[in-house]
């Protein structure tokens, strides 16, 4: 990327060339008032959203105390330490933020609140970084950015419901300080070379030294034996095994930029343009690394700022491929696809979908590699000092289903592969929105039922043990109501990352407008029928008995501006991130959305905050 181009995505001193800020005409205000049979996703829409709700509250009074402490065995590492702790409630604030009731939101945040002062308190014994506390200034004191990810599942998307408080802006922004260098106790970043310069890193500075089991482990405790491994060891010993090639931690790695998620808040909760600034800084340095690499981003970045020749190495590299101890075989866990998501953050912090083309062009790089084997083509997965390896059948098309809802270009639409979510937006599955919430339905049933048969108490459980048994189940909810991905682990789809801590990726949101809240309103349903590039379809109905009022908001940072709204074949010019929709009682209506997707700044800010 040249400095030019550098400069425009962050923006002249004068302000001349940066992405044009959200307006702030007044909003349109529409009216349903045509009468709507209950349709029946809508009834199960509304009854997904309050099953979800019960069970979470019934998940809360097992697993988690007065405190707002997880009833688990406290430990360090990165199989069962204090990020798996801080996942027991993922997802809950997506729920809270599509309608969900108020009170998943007060547990949520009780419970964030108690997690914090409960990692505070644990200890290591023998893992160094550790003995003081878990958390430092209410952060991971050290771990890798695919572990502190996970732990920030449910902080990534609490500014969707309470994006004025000021202890949540504090908090994103010191966070996000640990990392762009303002900090001046924490040397994670290097402003000069735009690196983070260890793997592992967090509140207490970046490791500089090779990693050792025990810091990845933690301490011994009583594997196999009073607790269940959820990681298939059955011996601390095997435990420490696991992590015997996971030395290599010194210099950057392309998960650090999950980071910039933390930035990408910071900015959209009100923090100030440093932290956009920072995030494209730190993106951009890795598309310039992609780019002499031959398009391919490396894994490995030395603490001089250099690609090098062994661009594969490192924990989770392009080449990362250690021994599992239970079987004594080797395992291909290269995580650079994974960093996709963090270029989301470029493409929603400047309007540019050149970060995800970065990731288009990579993937062709890979095919050019694959190679013909017994009369199929097949593509490989890894790279290494004897170059490509890891083969699988078929072309390479990791990420390609983001890829394509990013750039929703026809030419990308291939390599998303088939979904039945898909089908149903291009017309071919009209039965899917009744299925994908009765998946949701069975999953959070069967949850229910996980509890109900769990043997464990707080003295034999770890803290990745409950998160097989939380309840919530939103990913119907997002892809209906909002157009949304849902990226979370495991994927919901083969190809897709299987990351944590992503922040919700959506076409539409809602907000009640009586209650000044997000959500939509008591009552009311959505369902996102079609997706394009310039367009979108969506049916609020209303299925009470009192009329309820809805902002329908472009994106979930009012990022997409809506250029006008079709309703009863009347076209309503708007050219603005949202609009208000009134719906009288037992009406609704399908609407037809003129939209520029990417065409504001993102803020989290309410629109009657705006």
């Amino acid at each position: 990327m040249t400095v030019d181009r550098r400069q425009f995505l962050l923006g002249s001193a004068a302000g001349a060339i940066a992405l044009p800020a959200t307006a702030h005409a007044a909003p349109a205000r529409l009216i349903a008032r045509t009468r709507m049979a209950a349709p029946g996703w809508a009834v199960m829409q509304r009854r997904l959203l309050a099953r979800n709700a019960a069970a979470c509250e019934a998940f809360y009074a097992r697993y988690v105390d007065a405190r707002g402490w997880l009833k688990v065995f406290e430990r360090w590492g990165a199989n069962d330490g204090p990020d798996d702790a801080a996942e027991a409630t993922n997802d809950w604030l997506v729920l809270h933020a599509l309608g969900g009731s108020d009170r998943i939101l007060t547990l949520a945040r009780r419970f964030w609140e108690g997690h914090l002062k409960q990692y505070t308190a644990a200890r290591t014994m023998d893992v160094p970084i550790a003995r003081q506390g878990m958390y430092y200034r209410e952060f991971p004191v050290q771990m890798d950015w695919q572990h502190n990810s996970e732990g920030l599942t449910s902080f990534n998307v609490m500014g969707l419901s309470i994006p004025r408080d000021p202890r949540l802006l504090a908090r994103t922004m010191r966070y996000a300080d640990f990392y762009t260098g303002r900090d001046p106790t924490v040397r994670n970043y290097d402003p000069e070379r735009r690196i983070i310069r260890s793997v592992m890193n967090g509140s207490r500075g970046p490791m500089l030294r090779r990693a050792t089991p025990l810091d990845w482990a933690g301490d011994p405790f009583e594997a196999g034996e009073r607790f269940h491994m959820e990681h298939g060891e059955t011996t601390y010993q095997q435990t420490l095994d696991h992590y015997d090639e996971y030395g290599e931690v010194v210099g950057d790695n392309p998960l650090n930029l999950q980071a910039t998620t933390l930035g990408l808040n910071a900015y959209a909760l009100g923090g100030g343009e440093r932290y956009r600034r920072w995030a494209l800084d730190y993106l951009d340095a890795w598309v310039d690394r992609a780019r002499a690499n031959n398009d391919i981003l490396p894994s490995h970045i030395g603490l001089d700022g250099s690609v090098g020749a062994n661009w594969w190495r490192g924990v989770y590299g392009w080449g990362f491929s250690p021994v599992v101890p239970q079987t004594g075989k080797r395992e291909d866990r290269n995580r650079v696809p994974r960093s996709i998501t963090a270029f989301f953050n470029g493409t929603v912090l400047t309007g540019d979908l050149s970060y995800i083309e970065l990731w288009r062009r990579q993937n062709a790089r890979i095919n050019e590699a694959g190679r013909q084997k017994d009369g199929s083509f097949e593509a490989p997965t890894m790279f290494g000092a004897q170059g490509w390896y890891g083969w699988k059948p078929g072309p390479y098309r990791s990420n390609g289903f983001e890829i394509w809802y990013f750039t929703q270009d026809p030419k990308d639409r291939a390599a998303a592969g088939e979904h039945p979510w898909v089908s149903f937006l291009e017309g071919r599955n009209p039965g899917y929105p009744i299925a994908a919430m009765q998946a949701d339905l069975d999953r959070i049933a069967a949850r229910e039922q996980a509890q109900a048969d769990d043997p464990t108490t707080p003295d034999t459980r770890l803290a990745d043990w409950p998160l097989d048994i939380s309840p919530a189940s939103v990913t119907s909810l997002i892809q209906l109501m909002t157009g949304g991905l849902h990226i979370a682990r495991p994927p919901w789809s083969p190809t897709s990352p299987n990351q944590g801590g992503v922040p919700l990726h959506c076409r539409l949101r809602y907000f009640d407008a009586d209650k000044r809240r997000a959500g939509v309103p008591e009552d009311v349903a959505a369902l996102v029928h079609a997706l394009g590039d310039t367009s979108a379809e969506v049916t609020l109905v209303n299925l009470g008995k009192v009329a309820r009022t809805v902002i329908v908001q472009g994106g979930a940072w009012a990022e997409h501006r809506i250029e006008s709204v079709t309703l009863d074949g009347i076209e309503t010019r708007i050219g603005r991130p949202d609009f208000t929709l009134r719906l009288e009682p037992g009406c609704g209506a399908r609407l037809r959305l003129a939209m520029r997707r990417f065409a504001n700044r993102p803020t989290l800010a309410f629109p009657w905050g705006r």
